[in-house]
């Protein structure tokens, strides 16, 4: 695999580096200085990225405040037309996107081609939906005209991570833009140059200038301030636990809402009945998506003990034949490289019995890269810190159970309730575990086919709030009620 450079339109860049986009236009720092950058594939610098400051979020905040009134009032038929005509121009400019996507990331050219595609998805999708009615009537009393609307809360923070950059982006950009809302943006300021395009993108298109403004920079100067800025009425934040808990306290003290989608610890449970061959497919699939960095990756592997040593030795062997470079990219940042190092000593520590994998993978040509080896651990105790934590790389934990109700213990023994997954030909089994998994998704026979429609969100520590779907809509809006005195004909008659 090579990892693509690609050179910003000057509209975004300067010759420092990366800068922000606000008032639809290039805002250089406020204080000139630039964060270095590396192309995570090869080790090597590239271009800086903006070092924001309390200023710049000033700046974002009052463009978005500015442009807030007359996008509100903006015929939702219009609105849903230009979301759709930003869509149509994020594929149109596919291949720029996935090259500024790739530099960041070092994503594999498959899975950077299927983050832009997604991107475009939800605006495509909320596009559709600015039409769909936004309230009820209610029958309350003969003398009462009473309804309900959805109005925008007006300037949303979007503060998303380093592991699906433009993605997350729009997932959350998207809904909160066509309910009616402006934006300012943070993305991560490794993975940075996807969600600036984004938004030059949005000018071109024909967004008022404010409606989606970026600013870059490190997230305990910008992301702070953009949570603590008495004009921002909502925070959409993805990333670690330790953050959102960080954010939920400045939140909590501003008394504004959240949408929270932290970490996850996601089981996949495999029955004796399973489809055995296209489950173990799966499950590499669940752990090796995007190198294991994503939120929703399945890596505690539960397999019934009377299959286990079976089934685990097939994952074993599907996981070897994979290739870095071109079956997964990455770690995309050096201090997620040195992370999931960290956790190949604490499994060696608390006893699991490696399978596969468990050091550093060489590219050849690339070997500053910061790839990590596909690695599974078998005979793991649920209580291990490799069974508890998010380690957040492709790295797969297996471990036995013998009933319906061990498994069912064993998955919902955990801090998080993100995903699960159950394989069993028995529907009736699959649906009664299904149901008692404390996440906020659960998958049978399938491993994590959620699309731009199905809400998304977790349960205890894997956050609150849902994106995706039209049940986003609402976390981006909130509900007002009318109730209009309808006053009786008898009374308008002239009095003798």
């Amino acid at each position: 695999m090579t990892s693509p450079t690609s050179t910003l339109d000057r509209e975004s860049r300067t010759q420092e580096g990366l800068d922000h986009w606000i008032g639809g236009e290039r805002v250089p720092p406020g204080d000139g200085r630039y964060l270095p950058a590396v192309d995570p594939a090869t080790g090597h610098a590239t271009v800086g990225v903006a070092a924001g400051t309390l200023r710049d979020v000033e700046q974002a905040v009052e463009a978005a405040k500015g442009a807030a009134a007359g996008w509100r009032r903006y015929p939702s038929a219009d609105r849903g037309r230009i979301m759709i005509s930003l869509a149509q121009a994020i594929r149109a400019q596919r291949d720029r996107f996935v090259d500024l996507e790739r530099a960041d990331t070092g994503k594999t050219l498959a899975s950077a081609r299927a983050e832009v595609e997604n991107s475009a998805q939800y605006f495509e999708f909320y596009g559709g939906l600015v039409n769909l009615p936004i309230g009820d009537v209610l029958d309350v009393a003969p003398d009462q005209h009473v309804f309900t609307r959805r109005e925008p809360y007006g300037v949303i923070g979007v503060i998303t991570p380093w592991n699906l950059p433009l993605n997350q982006a729009a997932r959350a950009i998207a809904p909160a833009l066509v309910a009616g809302n402006v934006v300012v943006a943070k993305p991560a300021e490794t993975t940075s140059r996807t969600t600036v395009e984004l938004a030059r993108l949005a000018s071109a298109t024909g967004f008022p200038p404010g409606v989606l403004n970026v600013v870059l920079g490190e997230g305990d100067v910008v992301g702070t301030a953009i949570v603590s800025h008495d004009a921002v009425r909502k925070v959409a934040f993805t990333g670690s636990v330790a953050v959102g808990r960080s954010i939920g306290r400045i939140a909590a003290d501003r008394i504004i809402p959240l949408t929270l989608e932290l970490g996850g610890k996601s089981s996949n449970i495999v029955f004796e009945d399973a489809d055995l061959d296209f489950a173990a497919g799966e499950a590499v699939r669940a752990f090796t998506l995007n190198a294991g960095q994503v939120c929703s990756a399945g890596t505690r592997l539960l397999v019934q003990r009377s299959i286990y040593n079976q089934f685990v030795d097939a994952v074993a062997a599907a996981t070897r034949a994979l290739n870095p470079g071109d079956n997964f990219g990455p770690m995309i940042t050096r201090s997620q490289f040195l992370r999931v190092q960290e956790y190949f000593d604490v499994a060696r520590n608390e006893g699991a019995r490696k399978l596969v994998g468990g050091s550093v993978a060489k590219v050849e040509g690339q070997e500053g890269g910061f790839y990590i080896e596909p690695t599974v651990y078998a005979d793991v105790d649920n209580g291990m810190r490799i069974a508890r934590e998010e380690i957040f790389g492709p790295v797969l934990v297996a471990i036995p159970f013998d009933t319906e109700e061990d498994a069912i213990r064993i998955a919902n023994d955990s801090p998080y309730g993100l995903i699960a997954s159950v394989w069993s030909r028995d529907i009736s089994r699959a649906l009664r575990v299904a149901d008692a998994i404390e996440a906020g998704q659960v998958f049978v026979n399938v491993w994590n086919t959620l699309s731009v429609q199905t809400p998304f969100g977790g349960h205890k520590q894997s956050g609150y709030g849902r994106e995706k779907g039209i049940e986003a809509i609402s976390h981006y809006s909130h509900l007002k009620t009318v109730v209009v005195k309808i006053a009786s004909p008898l009374s308008n008659l002239p009095s003798n």
